[in-house]
């Protein structure tokens, strides 16, 4: 999805221009139990291209990630994970993380 820095942020979900804002913004569904406030790790998700163009984590997202099932260490959360937009960012929420109801399967 193409993200326009003129309309970031999207909504009130997560830290402005999150990946969990311009996710749900498009109509990608990530779950985030606690609203994107940080206070969960069901936003868990694996950047797998572009980590070195996001923000830094920071200790309160780390303790949450120590939550999360599966962590890695290209692990953050889509509610702090903001993209710099200096280049395409690739992430997979875990399969773990997907809610097959809301989704429909």
């Amino acid at each position: 999805m193409e993200v326009d820095p003129l309309r970031v942020p999207y909504g009130d979900h997560g830290l402005p221009g999150s990946v969990l804002d311009v996710a749900l913004a498009h109509g990608v569904t990530i779950d985030h139990a606690c609203g994107g406030l940080c206070a969960c790790s069901t936003c868990h998700i694996i950047v797998k291209e572009g980590l070195a163009s996001t923000n830094r984590t920071t200790e309160e997202e780390e303790d949450e990630l120590d939550n999360a099932p599966g962590l890695t260490p290209m692990s953050r959360l889509a509610c702090c994970c903001v993209p710099s937009g200096e280049c395409d960012v690739v992430v997979e929420v875990p399969n773990w993380n997907r809610n097959l109801v809301s989704e429909g399967y």
